[in-house]
């Protein structure tokens, strides 16, 4: 006879999630860091009594907002490449849709989370309960049914032992490195509190470690057969690369063959900047070095990357006629995308295998030097826009110079949404793998800073480094509270243009005066006078002022001492923008305009669009 337990769901549910372990180099570790909770009568009561039970296996951690929460937890998997995660938790009602925006972000990002809203009550004898939204013609339909398209696996739990194969399931998801992403269980709120016999072996520790699959032997032959003739190939690495932990045997790949790397947002860090054969960024924010290669390859291998439209320049920037694309990938979906040689592996086995299909074959000299040449001639321009200046007003690239030459490569560098993505990505000097981190694949404003606190978990020795833009902080900047509360230390670079510059650039460059983008351009009757550092420091953070790169060196000095999160704010322009490097990007601009500026913009777009490879 099956010997059982008697737990509530909720109880089940704790229970199980803190007895499963994964290992990383060689560690025995739990496989979920902890659970991000802010309670209310949806969740409290059982969840909430569940999880204090659990509280020294499954630490809890309480936020400031539960869409901060969540990003918090996906920075944390993201800063661990995916093998450990968080869990978050909230009421039914706006704190269960404030998930939806995360939700999406780690979709998006193939980025492990679970979430656990509450929901309404199963038994339907509460009807409406507080905080249930009511469709007028599905009885079924909840506010989590919000997070249907954006989870890659959903359950609602109306029976207590219901939370069996649901928990198998999305730990298989949670886990699975071409299934990777969210996955939402939402929590009937009197399920939570039912209970059941639950089978003993149900909460047995059990190990999951990385799947590596390998690749087919014709995908194999077929695309070590178009490497052997290519004549100008180049690899595009994805974030896949990082998080399979093939740094190394790209490095050694790379070397081999004399292929050169370029990176992309999710990919950057997975060689390091000061490898000549790293061109770094490609794309819409990329380098000259990263770009002209694009240009002329014959053959792109694109490793671990999704090859969106930032990294591809809107499909004009691979140009060679007749090049061909073989996309290594342990997602087929991925793999398969502009009629590539699909490859489907996981990139470091996928690596290794090529590196035995190749051996003894290496690109032509002279595409190798070409390539090593347009490095050297880009670090001398990026060193241009970084140096430090007397400005009264210092570009964002400005900045990154002070923050690279104060801090070095060894940070953990964060950002995600605005103007700062692009200037990074082209300019920032990347060491160790995953010493960049950044959210650009849903370009959520408001990660930055919950993420710093992530990273910051995931990676407690480390310095995490946060760079920010005063339109991301005005967002959500609650969580430097949090991370004032829990001991760890940020320090965040808020650099302020007083709106949103880089969107008033791309409007001031498709034709567009500026809008509704700067403070100034919007209707108001007072400019808001904003004290960031006195908002900062009423959060509990070291707060500073700096009024020029100098000081700003200084103050980053300075931080590097601090025991406590430190803010340091410095005035931006918002007009300046690196004009070296970059790609093209499809933003539509309208037909008809009164103004001739759009119209001009309008027939330099109608001429760009030309360059387009549809269907390639």
């Amino acid at each position: 006879m099956t010997a059982t337990i008697r737990l509530t769901m909720a109880q089940a549910l704790t229970r199980f999630l803190s007895r499963q372990f994964t290992q990383i180099d060689g560690e025995r570790l739990p496989i979920v860091g902890g659970v991000w909770a802010i309670f209310g009568h949806g969740n409290v009561a059982g969840l909430g009594e569940a999880l204090w039970h659990e509280r020294e296996r499954l630490p809890t951690f309480r936020a400031h907002n539960e869409q901060a929460m969540a990003h918090a937890a996906i920075a944390y998997a993201k800063a661990n490449m995916r093998r450990r995660f968080m869990a978050a938790t909230t009421s039914i009602g706006p704190g269960a849709t404030n998930l939806v925006t995360a939700a999406a972000l780690a979709h998006v990002n193939r980025l492990p989370v679970l979430l656990l809203p509450g929901d309404v009550f199963a038994n339907r004898i509460p009807d409406p309960v507080l905080q249930q939204i009511e469709d007028f013609g599905d009885g079924t339909v909840s506010a989590n049914d919000c997070f249907k398209p954006v989870s890659r696996y959903f359950d609602r739990i109306t029976r207590p032992e219901q939370i069996i194969p649901a928990l198998q399931r999305a730990m298989q998801v949670l886990t699975d490195p071409a299934g990777c992403g969210p996955v939402t269980l939402a929590l009937c709120q009197d399920v939570q509190a039912e209970a059941y016999d639950y089978p003993e072996s149900f909460f047995e520790e059990r190990l999951w470690t990385q799947r590596r699959p390998r690749a087919d032997r014709d995908e194999l032959k077929a695309a070590a057969e178009a490497l052997k003739a290519a004549k100008k190939p180049l690899i595009v690495a994805g974030g896949g690369v990082l998080y399979s932990g093939a740094s190394g045997d790209l490095g050694r790949f790379s070397a081999a063959t004399g292929i050169p790397v370029c990176e992309t947002q999710a990919g950057k860090s997975s060689l390091p900047d000061d490898n000549a054969l790293n061109m770094a960024a490609i794309g819409v924010t990329g380098t000259q070095a990263a770009n002209r290669l694009a240009a002329e390859a014959d053959l792109i291998l694109a490793v671990g990357t999704r090859l969106q439209d930032f990294t591809t320049g809107s499909w004009a920037l691979f140009g060679a006629p007749g090049k061909t694309i073989i996309g290594l990938n342990v997602q087929p979906f991925d793999a398969g995308k502009h009629r590539a040689l699909p490859l489907v592996a996981d990139a470091r086995e996928g690596l290794t295998d090529l590196s035995e299909a190749l051996t003894g074959w290496k690109a032509p000299e002279s595409w190798t030097a070409h390539a090593k040449a347009g490095k050297a001639d880009w670090r001398k321009d990026a060193e241009k826009v970084t140096a430090a200046s007397n400005a009264a007003l210092p570009s964002d690239a400005q900045v990154i110079g002070a923050v690279q030459r104060t801090l070095g490569s060894d940070i953990v560098l964060l950002h995600a949404a605005g103007g700062l993505p692009g200037e990074l990505h082209k300019l920032w000097q990347a060491g160790p793998p995953g010493s960049y981190h950044a959210e650009y694949g849903f370009s959520c404003m408001g990660y930055e800073i919950a993420g710093g606190l992530g990273a910051k978990m995931a990676r407690p020795d480390t310095e995490v480094v946060v760079m920010v833009g005063d339109g991301s902080y005005l967002m959500m900047n609650s969580e430097i509270a949090t991370s004032v509360m829990l001991g760890l230390k940020l320090t965040i670079v808020l650099l302020d243009n007083r709106g949103f510059g880089c969107i008033n650039r791309l409007q001031n460059a498709t034709g567009s005066a500026s809008f509704n983008n700067l403070l100034k351009d919007t209707r108001h009757e007072t400019l808001p006078e904003i004290d960031f550092v006195a908002h900062a420091g009423s959060l509990g953070a070291i707060a500073v002022k700096a009024a020029s790169i100098a000081e700003l060196e200084a103050t980053l000095a300075q931080a590097k001492t601090n025991t406590r999160t430190a803010v340091v704010v410095i005035d931006t322009d918002p007009l300046v923008s690196t004009g070296a490097g970059g790609a093209w990007w499809d933003v539509a601009v309208p037909e008809v305009s009164e103004r001739a500026e759009v119209r001009a913009a309008r027939a330099q777009y109608d001429i760009e669009r030309q360059h387009q490879r549809v269907g390639e």
